[in-house]
This record gives structure tokens, sequence and C-alpha cells, in this order.
């Protein structure tokens, strides 16, 4: 539909980087929440270690204590073959997200491989996500520059989103993983890669500063770029650790969603929902931050 986006909520990524565990009753909770005001997209676990991510050891009962998803998707952050494995034996889960860098020191440090060792995994977890009923999301990280000094450019990118087309993958996002883009950068980025390949199934996940001008001037960015594919997350949780800026977030759900509106855009969730959502989310990092 022309006047639809696919919002994705990003729970999962606003609360891994948490010191203190938060309950699984609390995160289900919680989600269930997200659920009943309408955000039908949530990214919601990950199968990695718990030893790297300890928030997500409980990803298994999460899922298994939401209801089905019923045309919704869950999807789980995976990094590795045992990732996918556990994502294959869980309940409820309908798709699975793998970050993929174009910087070739962050893909080392995220993932302990290269990026040209990673094309064979990617074209594996591909096969098995689909012979086992699930959908593989890649997401392209440090797609907006890097702080290594890595090689990047636009065109870079819009090559790499052309070989995992090529490879079968349909649904990809390009990450601002470094949290520094601005609006210009963006649409330069999301605009290459949508007119190469085609605008359809291409997302943008994003961080920004807590200035709702800001938000929206990056969302502006995405949607004149032809792309309907958005991510947040409630009252902007989620810290981006490369930006070397703590204010630096997800962008926050409740001013996004209501932007999209006022562009004649939808993306199926109760605005009057938002705010008290926000704050549950602010409640949530608050407690779970010390």
């Amino acid at each position: 539909m022309e006047g639809r986006v696919v919002y994705v909520e990003c729970p999962r990524d606003a609360w891994q980087g948490l010191p203190r565990f938060i309950p699984t009753a609390e995160k289900v909770a919680f989600l269930r929440e997200l659920l009943k005001a309408g955000f039908d997209h949530l990214d919601l676990a990950s199968f990695v270690s718990p030893k790297w991510v300890p928030q997500m050891a409980d990803s298994e009962e999460v899922l298994k204590l939401l209801p089905p998803p019923d045309g919704r998707d869950y999807l789980a952050i995976v990094a590795n073959e045992r990732g996918m494995e556990r994502a294959l034996a869980a309940a409820n889960l309908t798709s699975v997200g793998y970050p993929f860098s174009i910087s070739e020191t962050f893909q080392q440090k995220n993932t302990r491989r290269s990026i040209e060792d990673s094309w064979p995994l990617v074209a594996a977890m591909l096969a098995r996500a689909r012979n086992g009923g699930l959908e593989l999301v890649v997401y392209v990280s440090m797609g907006f520059g890097n702080p290594y000094g890595d090689p990047w450019s636009a065109e870079m990118v819009v090559d790499f989103v052309g070989r995992l087309r090529a490879l079968g993958v349909r649904r990809i996002a390009v990450a601002d993983t470094y949290g520094v883009a601005d609006a210009e950068r963006i649409h330069t980025v999301l605009a290459a890669a949508a007119a190469a390949h085609g605008a359809a199934d291409l997302g943008a996940h994003l961080h920004s500063r807590p200035d709702p001008d800001e938000v929206r001037a990056k969302v502006d960015a995405v949607l004149d770029a032809g792309v309907r594919w958005l991510e947040g997350a409630l009252a902007g949780v989620g810290g981006c650790p490369f930006a070397g800026d703590e204010l630096v977030g997800n962008l926050p759900t409740e001013v996004v969603l209501p932007h999209l509106e006022e562009r004649g855009l939808s993306s199926g969730v109760r605005l009057d929902d938002l705010d008290r959502l926000a704050a549950a989310a602010d409640r949530l990092r608050s407690h779970y931050a010390v």
C-alpha cells in the first residue's frame, strides 16, 4: 500500500545494553502491551552467547510466552550457525536478523569472521531459514560510515545490497551503526540503493540525538528516498556505543510515528498509546540501568 510504512519496534536493541537483567515476566508484559497497541513488527530477541549479551539469555522463554504471531513479525538476531539452530528451535519466531558489516574491522569484532568468509555463512543461513519456515533479514551495519578508517562509499553500499539481492536475500536494512549519518548522507545512500535495486523490502535502522527536528529530518530523508521501512524504539532507548555521544540512541517511536501520520503514512499503531508506552519504556531503562 502506498500509504503504509513497515515500522519495526526494537525492544531487543533497547534492552540489550542494560546492565541489570529485566525479568522475563516484565519483558513479556511490555511486549504484550506493544502488540495490543498495534505494533506488528518486533525485533524482540537475540540468540547470541549470554556471555556477551546476558540480557537476552531468556529469549527462548520470552518467545514461548508470547501469543502466536498470527501475521505479525517476531524477529531475533543471530550471528552464527549456533544462533540459527536456536532460532529454528524457538517457538513463535518468524524472522532472523543477521548483522553483516560493510566495515571489515567491525565484522571481525562483531562476528569474529571476515566479510569474505561471511558470504558463505549468509547463503547457508538463508537456506536454513527458508527450510525452517523463517525469513532472513540482513542488516548492513556501518552502512553510513565507520570509525575505523575502513573504506566506505555509497557505491560500496549499493554493491553490497546488490550482492545480497543476487544471493536471494529479500529484506535488507541499512544501519547507521556509527550513529553520525546526517539527513543528507542518509538520503544519498538510500536513494542510490533504491534506484539500483528497488525500494521494496529496503529499510533503514538509524540513530539520533533526542532532538525532534533532527529525528524528523532523518525520517524525511528515508521517505524522500522512497524507502518505507523504518526502525526505532520507544523513548529512544538503546544507545549507540560507537557514536561517542551518550545522547545518541534509537529513533524515538513517539516522535517518528506522528510524523509519519502527518505525511499521510500509517504504521497501524494507535498513536494515543504512544506516550504511555514511551513512559513505560523509559521506566524500564531507568530501573535496570543501575
